[in-house]
């Protein structure tokens, strides 16, 4: 049986990681046999998310017993939170020759880039600035001190594409998800 492969989608808040990973699920699954991994996370639900599907919502103390038992791949705190990816999941499924794909946060992928140079990662990006904060205060889940702290993160983030395999950027989310799936099928 053939291995899988470790797929990592990364980017600042707002470039639209989850929508662009929502796509590739919903159009090419089945195609690139992926496996979604479900992060944990301390933060709340913002509305339409789900439990166990969007993110694993767990307490702080929780979050924290999982770090002392080395239940994660890797983790990171953003703007108050806790965020990580279970490891065992990541490790099971590649055994069982899926490709495993993490939606995290630039901290975390680099944290990823680092323990698993082989992970195969895309770093996306943003038209602008100006387009990035247009998101993020349309997404409507915020209030503007947040999303200001979160432009100051994302400018700070921009800086890490460098160390990704892949940078696409974001003007279309169909085109952007189309674009990594190009990629996939030369590279898996």
């Amino acid at each position: 049986m053939k291995k899988g492969h470790l797929i990592m989608i990364s980017g600042p808040s707002g470039v639209g990681k989850g929508t662009v990973r929502k796509i590739l699920f919903d159009q090419y699954q089945e195609e690139l046999d992926l496996v979604f991994s479900i992060s944990k996370t301390t933060r709340d639900r913002r509305p339409g998310e789900v439990d166990g599907v969007d993110y694993h919502y767990v307490s702080d103390q929780d979050f924290e017993a999982s770090i002392k038992d080395n239940d994660f791949l890797e983790y990171a705190g953003y703007v108050g939170h806790y965020y990580g990816t279970p490891l065992s999941f990541i490790n099971d499924h590649i055994a069982q020759g899926h490709n495993v794909v993490l939606e995290i946060e630039v901290q975390g992928g680099m944290q990823v880039i680092e323990k698993r140079p082989d992970v195969i990662s895309f770093f996306i990006l943003p038209p602008s600035i100006e387009e990035l904060k247009n998101r993020l205060i349309h997404r409507g889940t915020e209030d503007i001190e947040v999303i200001n702290n979160r432009l100051k993160k994302a400018e700070e983030e921009l800086t890490y594409a460098q160390y990704y395999t892949y940078n696409v950027v974001n003007v279309d989310r169909e085109a952007c998800a189309e674009e990594i799936k190009n990629i996939l099928k030369t590279v898996l």
